[in-house]
Formats: structure tokens, C-alpha cells, sequence
């Protein structure tokens, strides 16, 4: 098969296309759309990377506070995760804008957004500068699912989620599953 050499443009996808959330020293909340979020430790303890523009308001926010609720969308919410992203919230309240409803965090200063059927929170560990993004390395502190969610093995079962991806410049949802980690064991 012939292939073409291209410049890379976030050339590893899907993404989830999240709703991350920090607040300022006041209390006073935010929400940003990033698709650079992934895990980065699975276990012991559990650490949640996300990238932001230095340019951005949001990225302020979570360096002086430290902390962010990361907030996985369904495919529901698509006008809204693209309305926040298109958008500053030092010019709106994002969550009266686009009708989403704070929901008090257990262990942050940063809400939870009720819409999202999955939340997290998240404590920054360390932060770098990489090429055009700040990058923020953080404990995930709990993790919120709604209970309708929940498979029957008490996990998020992403086909209830209906989760909300971003690859290529466009909105995509997640699609069914096609195999469980490990099925080709047996072999």
C-alpha cells in the first residue's frame, strides 16, 4: 500500500474531547474543551496528563490553584463541548452560557460538571513547558460515575457512556466494542 508523507497535526487519535474545569482563587469556575488528556500512571497512584496553551485563561487558573475536575462529555452534549471551546470565560460564566450545572467536588476547589457521566479530580503534581503547550502531570484524587453507567462489574462501561471523541479537526462518538483486553489468549 502506497503511503504519503504529511506535517504531523496531532497525529495520534481519538481523543476524548473533555470538559476540563478550574476555578480562580475566589471560587469562581471555568471550562475549557481539550482533546490532550490521557493517562499516563494506571495504578499506585493513578496520574492524568493534560496539555493547555499558555495563552489561555484556563491554563492561569489551574497553575495558581492547582487542581481541575477532568469531565467526559456524551455525544449529547456536542454543541456545548464545541460552544465552550469557542469561547472565553473571562468574557462569560460558561456553566450559565451553555445551561451546564456546577456540582460540588469531594477533595477540589473546582466543580464538577453534572451533565458529564464521568468526572474526575484531579491535584496538579508538576507542570512543563512541551513545544506550544504546558503540559500538567496530576493525581487523580476520585472518580465520579453515574450509576446508570456502571457496568455489572461495578466499572464504567463505555458503551453506556457514549462517549464523545475528537480526531482530525471533527467530533466523532466512540463506537461499539469489538473485543475485551486479553481475548486472544485463549487462543
Amino acid at each position: 500500500m502506497a503511503k504519503t508523507t504529511i506535517r504531523p497535526f496531532r497525529p495520534v487519535y481519538p481523543s476524548p474531547a473533555a470538559l476540563i474545569v478550574s476555578a480562580d482563587l475566589e471560587g469562581r469556575a471555568n471550562i475549557v474543551t481539550l482533546a490532550e488528556c490521557f493517562n499516563v500512571s494506571i495504578r499506585r497512584p493513578v496520574i492524568i496528563g493534560i496539555a493547555i496553551r499558555t495563552a489561555t485563561y484556563s491554563h492561569g487558573l489551574i497553575r495558581s490553584r492547582g487542581e481541575f475536575t477532568l469531565n467526559l462529555p456524551t455525544t449529547a452534549l456536542l454543541e456545548e463541548v464545541d460552544g465552550v471551546g469557542s469561547v472565553s470565560g473571562q468574557k462569560c460564566d460558561k456553566f450559565e452560557r451553555f445551561a451546564l450545572t456546577p456540582l460540588p467536588s469531594q477533595q477540589v476547589g473546582p466543580p464538577m460538571i453534572a451533565e458529564c457521566p464521568l468526572n474526575v479530580e484531579c491535584r496538579v503534581l508538576s507542570e512543563q513547558e512541551v513545544g506550544d503547550h504546558q503540559l500538567f502531570l496530576a493525581e487523580a484524587l476520585a472518580e465520579h460515575v453515574d450509576e446508570e453507567c456502571l457496568g455489572p462489574d461495578g466499572k464504567p462501561d463505555p458503551q453506556k457512556l457514549d462517549m464523545l471523541v475528537y480526531a482530525c479537526g471533527a467530533y466523532f462518538g466512540a463506537g461499539e466494542r469489538l473485543g475485551r483486553h486479553g481475548f486472544t489468549r485463549s487462543r
